[in-house]
């Protein structure tokens, strides 16, 4: 018996990201707008730290068939919140020296307005992610750029193994329908193609292959289907 092709209109997903704002605890969804427009939403309106921002996003994020999320979200810090710059730096280094999966002592960071700048190496992404997790979560905080780049110590096994292995941890993680996902190695780069029904599949797709070693750059070409 065929299966009929589910086809979800913008108004469709505009209901359904306000209803997922509505669900998501740390956010305050009477103070977000949103438009849809071809399967990509714009979040507009403001809130009151970069972590409610971030958790805005993630939620819309989270939603069937968006494909992608345009953040024009404000930051406005109450009054009782704001934090120095030396106040935040200080708060940031503590916080990466706290977490486990952090190298400290190959990172600097720079704050300026309450933005905090991430420089530095690392030898895995789940390294890089992790930084920003850390200070993206501190009082005070406006936003964060992370120019943390991703040097591996291991080198990388044979292309061909490799693809094989990533294939196959693909098949093995029950958030992902590997089936449609093509994977090419050229040389310390990995690149990705095929469709997957939501932002989060794509995202952990793109999670397992940075945990393959010696990966430098991945270059995720996968698209979000309607």
């Amino acid at each position: 018996m065929a299966t009929a092709t589910i086809s979800r209109t913008d108004q469709d997903i505009q209901t359904d990201v306000l209803d997922e704002l509505t669900w998501e605890p740390r956010v305050r969804p009477n103070e977000i707008g949103v438009t849809v427009t071809d399967g990509v939403v714009t979040l507009t309106g403001w809130v009151d730290s970069y972590a409610k921002k971030w958790a805005a996003e993630r939620a819309a994020h989270r939603v069937a068939r968006v494909r992608a999320v345009a953040n024009d979200l404000a930051v406005r810090i109450a009054t009782s919140a704001e934090k120095s710059d030396p106040e935040i730096a200080t708060a940031a280094s503590r916080a990466l020296e706290w977490d486990a999966f952090v190298p400290i002592e190959t990172l600097d960071v720079t704050v300026a307005d309450g933005w905090v700048t991430l420089h530095g190496q690392v030898e895995w992404e789940y390294q890089r992610r992790a930084a920003e997790r850390a200070v993206g979560r501190l009082t005070g905080v406006r936003g964060v750029s992370n120019g943390i780049t991703v040097r591996p110590a291991t080198a990388r096994t044979d292309g061909r193994d490799l693809a094989e292995r990533i294939v196959d941890a693909l098949a093995r993680n029950g958030a992902t329908e590997a089936e449609g996902i093509t994977v090419r190695v050229h040389g310390d780069t990995i690149v990705l193609a095929g469709l997957v029904h939501s932002v989060p599949e794509r995202e952990e797709i793109e999670r397992v292959v940075w945990s393959a070693p010696g990966i430098r750059e991945v270059h995720n070409h996968v698209t979000i289907g309607r």
